[in-house]
């Protein structure tokens, strides 16, 4: 009977264990997501799943927004996840283009950061038509400034990606972190089941 009873103790003794584990790595560490659109395409396709490190930036209370503190900045053509400024319920991906106190402007397509042309060479472009800034802010943009602590973020589908040029800047306190590792793609487009696991890009790290 005390022998079952310490079985017993122990297997909960351990579940616990786990769960604390999982939600310290989870809150703190890494965390799972899965792309649900295009925007980022070439880069990341719709079904990858991909790790981001909650480290890279700023450490924050577990399962909120509250920074504890700061962990460092990110720098140009990161890939990272925050919280959509217009709805924080949700999650968004994009690469940082430019930050706090840079000049950014577009013209036809182009970026240009403190005056000087990028080297856009994540950017993937399906218009050739070029709309004018007083109709959208898509192809030509600013000039403007990046506020402190505050990120101008692209999908790199440029033409298909709702990003800083509709909605604005991303706050250093809404960064989730850096997206660092795909760890699984699914194609579900395919007609086959083992061909909808997309095996050529499971472990291939983000650039």
């Amino acid at each position: 009977m005390d022998k079952k009873k310490s079985k017993t103790r122990e297997y909960i003794e351990s579940l616990v264990i786990a769960a604390i584990i999982a939600f310290f790595v989870r809150g703190f560490i890494v965390q799972a997501f899965k792309i649900p659109s295009s925007s980022m395409e070439p880069t990341l396709l719709i079904g990858d799943h991909l790790l981001v490190n909650r480290l890279s930036y700023v450490m924050k209370v577990p399962f909120t927004d509250t920074v504890i503190f700061s962990l460092g900045n990110p720098k140009k053509e990161d890939v990272v996840v925050f919280r959509y400024p217009m709805d924080k319920s949700k999650d968004f991906i994009k690469r940082v283009i430019a930050t706090g106190g840079d000049k950014l402007e577009i013209v036809n397509k182009v970026i240009y950061v403190n005056d000087k042309r990028i080297d856009d060479r994540w950017g993937h472009y399906r218009d050739n038509d070029i709309i004018p800034a007083y109709l959208s802010p898509k192809d030509n943009l600013g000039p403007i400034i990046v506020p402190k602590d505050s990120y101008f973020v692209m999908g790199d589908n440029r033409d298909r990606s709702l990003d800083s040029r509709f909605w604005g800047f991303v706050k250093k306190e809404d960064l989730v972190g850096k997206a660092f590792i795909l760890y699984f793609s699914w194609n579900n487009k395919s007609n086959s089941v083992l061909d909808c696991i997309r095996w050529n890009r499971v472990g291939r790290l983000i650039h």
